[in-house]
């Protein structure tokens, strides 16, 4: 009878070490964290900006050019800023000597696909570089323009499908959202924290468009 105590035992014991083993197993075969723009501002914090806003007829792109918005300027050695973000939005990217990503997986926030070619992919400015004309950047120095175009602090830039990011072109929320519904909440709370920061201004179908997405939020 004391056998007994002793086969438990092991029997545990080995139940033991094949539960750490695929627990072990487990965590080795998640998918990797994806990394993401800044975090925005808050819902309610977006909501309670929006409420202080009071809508503007949108400007005209008279003398816009996107020369006019110095981007992909150099962060550090060779990278530029679309590198920088294609390599913090992706996962296991893998970067040559020019900081060009040659391998990885990226996943567009906006449409839910998933690239492992880093050419199929754009940078979006979350609001337009002419959408920012319209808004007030007209009127900005060059030196404040490209602060703008390759702002990494601020939710402005994020690598997504080159298709989808060319159909949104200049578009504002009241003419544009991504696909993926499941996006929008975060896609509205980026739009404003940017045009907050920025001090530009809002039409009233743009505002229209992030209350009622904001308000579900």
């Amino acid at each position: 009878m004391a056998l007994i105590p002793s086969i438990y035992a092991r029997r545990i014991g080995v139940l033991a070490s094949a539960a750490a083993l695929a627990a072990l197993t487990s965590l080795l075969n998640a998918p990797a964290a994806q990394a993401a723009p800044p975090t925005p501002i808050s819902a309610s914090a977006a909501r309670a900006y929006l409420a202080t806003v009071t809508p503007k007829t949108e400007g005209s792109t008279s003398g816009y050019s996107r020369d006019l918005f110095p981007h992909w300027s150099t962060v550090s050695g060779s990278c530029n800023t679309r590198e920088t973000v294609l390599k913090r939005d992706g996962v296991n990217v893998v970067q040559d000597s020019a900081c060009a990503a040659v391998s990885g997986s990226w996943y567009s926030e906006y449409d839910g696909a998933t690239w492992t070619a880093a050419s199929d992919l754009d940078i979006d400015h979350v609001v337009p570089l002419a959408e920012a004309w319209r808004s007030g950047a007209n009127s900005w120095t060059t030196s404040k323009r490209q602060q703008f175009a390759n702002d990494l602090t601020r939710p402005q830039l994020i690598a997504v499908t080159d298709n989808v990011n060319q159909a949104k072109g200049d578009l504002d929320p009241g003419k544009w959202l991504p696909s993926r519904t499941a996006y929008r909440c975060t896609y509205a709370r980026m739009w404003v924290n940017v045009k907050q920061y920025y001090a530009l201004s809002m039409d009233s179908g743009e505002k229209t468009a992030l209350v009622n997405i904001l308000n579900g939020c």
